[in-house]
């Protein structure tokens, strides 16, 4: 809901109250400690100016004052920078530093007689053109932080779902910089339509606190809240400055390319975000924590740092959320080669496409060679970033990302972040579109493309060559295995060559990913309410379990309403968040090597999307469409619920009163009219020996 404009009544400050309340912002934030004298020295200002200024700046709210007691009258106050006054001078920052370039310029002009040659200031804080140069953060100091944490755990607070904390945590380091917190109406608005934000700066990609409606009901304009991860710590704070229903549709259209379900980040969209935005600073408190490869995870800052120590002036960064074969090494090698600069491999670590291999064995993959790179020359680090698999507008996303953390060149692939195909069968990208958008805003980005080349390998001289340079290609052996071959190899144990991987990483894959007759999986029936369900998946649970072993579980819709949803009723909410709860548990017992049997109705087609994507995180995903009439099902009532749908006593039966989608490409459709159970369940069966789940070994 959009909130109303406050009254424009007090004039705005001039440059010099600017710099003035700046500095004295970060004087507060950085030496809170100092005594009042010592304050009015670091600005250059009397002690009776510096207490005008403190009086003013905080009935402002920017800082608190409190008396102190102790034995040194010079610090009878004790000041602490409040978070919207940290925010503030996070957003002032950029000012700053813009007027500051502005003197630099023309004292350069007036010695020399010409211009100092850098590009002009666009708020992207392009005086920070050297990659080894520091760039700004939004955190506040550690004494401040412990001083905001307090304060922060009286406000409404808003708990981050995985991809929100992707998004904070770059916000606050520097990674999405220029962004000093999620977008305002108006920069979304611009960031949708054209890739703009409002002051003209390029960002191709909205990042925005998507929230549900009643917590946005709560909220003013000007409001703090903070912002916490899923145990509840405090992360940061954020000041509510817009808060509006965005049309989402219009942002599929053009951030990626269509609104189509078929993809993820539009999938997300549509049934897994908030309906509504808020935008505002922010004020950073801590880091995200991270548990595992923490050795391996550095800021924008970090890796400068990094780079300055090591002497690396040129850093081509390659972008991959797969595991790293042979092809790739040559890959990178060539583009290292070719800029002359040293080689950050920077894998994505936090949210990539549903059925990617998981980041803690793509780790391992990634740190079992690279001891094939030499070591003097080439470094790895982790981005915890959550993707959305927007092809051309990533790819320009990725390289700003690359940009802020002191990369110089960037690898972009072919079909570089696409997701794969559309509703009607065909790719949503064309294959260099990412290229050309990202060649088009070189300039802007700072940063040098460097295009992916298809990598084969040419039998004959035993090496990787690409593709469009082979001039001999009717003389030799070209091989390739593609990523579904690969995937498929994988799945039935079969050998994966030299040529095409290393065995280091061989070795990872197959443990995560065994043969899949040595894997978990869900098998999960859909149908309306009498349909023959639970019949089948009694019947095929038995006969699983007289194969023997994987432990077997039946999670039947009535059971699970028994044990595990006995408080929810029957609106479209609650059995949405029924099926959930069956998925979670189905999720479960397939990463831990079992069996899950499911037969609830699950009338949604965007909920069964949703519980196969968090299966297929860990094994295979069977929908079984029990495709019995709904005449068929009404003439076997026993329990008489029909009847009482037809006269509406039982609101929001499917397939009387409340629709049911039929599964579009379910793994198997049974029919069950005049066909015995045992048929049924046996159907079942071969469909999963052909899939590769069960093997003849099992009896």
């Amino acid at each position: 809901m959009p909130l109303p404009h406050p009254p424009q009544s007090t004039p705005a400050p001039s440059a010099a109250e600017e710099d003035m309340l700046f500095r004295l912002l970060r004087q507060v934030d950085t030496a809170p400690e100092a005594t009042q004298r010592a304050t009015a020295q670091a600005l250059g200002i009397s002690l009776g100016r510096l207490n005008t200024l403190l009086r003013s700046t905080a009935e402002k709210g920017l800082i608190n004052i409190s008396a102190r007691d102790g034995p040194d009258k010079r610090q009878r106050y004790a000041y602490a920078i409040t978070a919207r006054g940290a925010a503030l001078k996070n957003k002032l920052i950029d000012q700053f530093l813009k007027r500051k370039f502005a003197e630099y310029e023309a004292l350069h002009a007036e010695l020399t007689g010409t211009t100092s040659g850098l590009v002009p200031f666009k708020s992207r804080t392009q005086i920070m053109q050297n990659n080894l140069a520091p760039i700004p953060e939004l955190y506040v100091s550690y004494d401040s932080a412990q001083k905001l944490k307090v304060e922060a755990a009286d406000l409404v607070s808003w708990d981050l779902t995985p991809r929100q904390i992707c998004d904070l945590e770059l916000l606050m380091n520097g990674g999405f910089n220029p962004l000093k917190g999620f977008l305002s109406e108006e920069d979304y608005n611009g960031v949708v339509e054209n890739m703009r934000l409002a002051d003209g700066s390029l960002w191709p990609m909205p990042i925005n606190l998507d929230v549900d409606e009643e917590f946005a009901s709560k909220l003013e304009e000007g409001q703090d809240i903070a912002l916490r991860d899923q145990e509840g710590v405090i992360l940061a704070t954020m000041t509510i400055t817009d808060n509006w229903v965005p049309n989402k549709a219009r942002e599929a259209e053009k951030v990626f390319g269509a609104d189509d379900d078929a993809h993820p980040a539009v999938n997300y969209l549509h049934n897994q975000a908030g309906k509504v935005y808020l935008g505002g600073p922010v004020t950073g408190i801590q880091q995200p924590v991270h548990y595992d490869f923490r050795a391996r995870r550095d800021t924008p800052n970090e890796l400068r740092a990094y780079f300055r120590k090591m002497g690396w002036r040129k850093v081509v960064a390659f972008q991959t959320r797969n595991p790293l074969h042979r092809a790739h090494q040559e890959l990178t090698f060539r583009a290292a080669r070719e800029a002359q600069a040293n080689l950050l491999i920077h894998p994505v670590v936090g949210m990539t496409k549903p059925g990617d291999v998981d980041h803690f064995t793509r780790v391992r993959c990634y740190e079992a060679v690279l001891d094939k790179y030499p070591q003097a020359t080439t470094s790895m680090s982790l981005l915890n970033l959550a993707m959305r698999m927007a092809g051309p507008r990533e790819a320009v996303w990725h390289g700003l990302i690359r940009a802020n953390h002191g990369c110089t060149h960037f690898i972009v692939g072919r079909d570089h972040a696409g997701p794969g195909k559309n509703s009607a069968g065909e790719d949503f990208y064309g294959p260099y579109d990412a290229q050309d958008l990202f060649r088009e805003h070189q300039d802007e980005i700072g940063i040098e493309m460097i295009d992916f080349k298809h990598m084969v390998y040419v039998q004959e001289r035993a090496q990787y060559e690409p593709n469009d340079e082979i001039k001999d290609k009717d003389d030799v052996t070209i091989l390739n295995i593609s990523g579904t071959e690969l995937r498929r190899r994988l799945a039935e144990g079969l050998e994966i060559p030299e040529w095409f991987s290393f065995p280091e990483v061989v070795r990872e894959l197959r443990r995560t990913k065994p043969p899949r007759s040595k894997q978990g999986f869900t098998v999960f029936f859909t149908g309306f309410s009498g349909s023959g369900k639970s019949t089948i998946a009694n019947a095929l649970m038995v006969k699983l379990m007289e194969m023997g072993g994987r432990p077997v579980t039946l999670l039947d819709g009535d059971i699970v309403r028994k044990n595990l949803s006995s408080e929810l009723g029957f609106s479209k909410e609650h059995r949405d968040l029924n099926i959930r709860r069956i998925g979670y548990v189905a999720s479960e017992i397939t990463k831990n090597g079992g069996i899950a049997i499911c037969a609830p109705i699950a009338p949604y087609a965007t909920t069964r999307r949703a519980v196969r994507e968090d299966v297929e995180q860990f094994g295979a995903f069977v929908e079984i469409h029990v495709a019995t009439s709904i005449e068929e099902c009404e003439r076997r009532d026993r329990k008489g619920l029909y009847k009482l749908a037809r006269e509406g006593k039982i609101k929001e039966f499917t397939g009387i009163s409340d629709p049911y989608d039929v599964p579009a490409n379910p793994e198997l459709s049974v029919e069950t009219e005049n066909v015995e159970v045992d048929n049924c369940a046996h159907q079942v069966l071969l469909k999963l020996e052909s899939m590769g789940l069960i093997s003849g070994s099992w009896a």
